[in-house]
């Protein structure tokens, strides 16, 4: 009887000292998780399908990190609560991080997301536009930001204009293409390839455009991955997992973008007719060969001089101080 008391005492104390054990590695394990903030640049759309897609194939997860992705009320505050430390990390666009260098805002960006603009200048079709010049006298739609202005001035001038003067530009805000479309002017500018020229064919307006890059604007990246200088340094560890994860979201993306807008639509609210088509044209500006997230000077450098020859920003920005290449490689395929 003794022995058999004795035996479910030993059993007892171990089966405790497993559940001690198994809690405390369950605490652990919590403990190990590390919770960071992503502040992205505007609504949840195709541009950020692998995000979602890290998020929910559990690729941040797996790196270990609770990541909350969300929107802020106003997006063009992400530069500052970044720099601030409030978020960790953001999603933002090469001209508006150079522009906020100048201010003194210490962010940078640790990834090229869209390698490209995608901002165009946008018009109907049958408004037989072939090149800049053509423009010369018709009204323009734009946001009312000075870097569409400065992006205009240096495409007619390209085109043996004497600059934005030729035109006349017209703040519409963001709502571009009812204008357009409606014929109260003859293009805009801020409109989107992935987005804007698609509503208006969807309207059953076809629609062509002029890309900066073949005008005389130097090339630039459209989204970046961005954090603050402080973070930077002294936590790449959780930035190398961030990145890693991110990186295996986008490349989900670009080989299967129909399952990619299905992730993207399932906690999102979005347009499938908008964003379906989208998706098909961002295959090509997440990775323009030289690798998903890679960044380079010259592109950094060249964007930085031109900026400050239009007077947009006023200091001499270091080219090491807008971007840092530590978390994604150049592809050598």
């Amino acid at each position: 009887m003794y022995l058999i008391y004795k035996m479910k005492y030993i059993l007892c104390f171990c089966l405790g000292l497993a559940i001690f054990l198994l809690g405390n590695i369950h605490c652990q394990e919590d403990q190990s998780i590390t919770e960071v903030r992503l502040a992205l640049d505007w609504y949840p759309n195709a541009n950020h399908a692998g995000i979602f897609i890290a998020q929910e194939k559990k690729y941040f997860l797996k790196e270990g990190l609770k990541v909350e992705i969300y929107t802020p009320s106003d997006p063009s505050t992400v530069l500052q609560t970044v720099g601030a430390g409030n978020d960790e990390f953001g999603i933002s666009y090469q001209p508006d991080l150079i522009l906020a260098r100048d201010k003194g805002i210490p962010v940078i960006s640790v990834g090229a997301i869209v390698q490209h603009p995608l901002n165009v200048v946008m018009f109907l079709k049958e408004k037989q536009i072939k090149s800049p010049k053509d423009l010369k006298g018709r009204k323009i739609a734009y946001p009312g930001i000075p870097l569409n202005e400065a992006i205009l001035d240096t495409m007619l001038k390209f085109d043996g204009l004497s600059g934005i003067e030729d035109v006349e530009m017209i703040n519409t805000g963001w709502d571009l293409v009812p204008p357009v479309i409606g014929k109260k002017v003859d293009a805009c500018i801020g409109c989107y390839i992935s987005h804007e020229t698609i509503m208006a064919a969807n309207e059953g307006y076809p629609v062509e455009v002029m890309h900066f890059t073949d005008w005389g604007v130097p090339d630039y990246y459209e989204l970046i991955l961005i954090i603050g200088d402080k973070y930077l340094k002294e936590n790449k560890d959780v930035i190398r997992r961030f990145t890693k994860a991110l990186q295996q979201g986008y490349e989900d993306a670009m080989k299967s973008p129909d399952d990619a807008i299905k992730i993207l639509s399932l906690n999102n609210e979005i347009d499938l007719n908008i964003e379906t088509p989208g998706i098909k044209i961002l295959q090509d500006f997440w990775d323009d060969g030289d690798g998903f997230g890679f960044q380079s000077s010259s592109k950094w450098s060249k964007f930085i001089l031109w900026m400050k020859e239009k007077d947009l920003i006023d200091n001499n920005i270091l080219v090491e101080s807008v971007f840092s290449n530590q978390f994604f490689v150049k592809s050598i395929e």
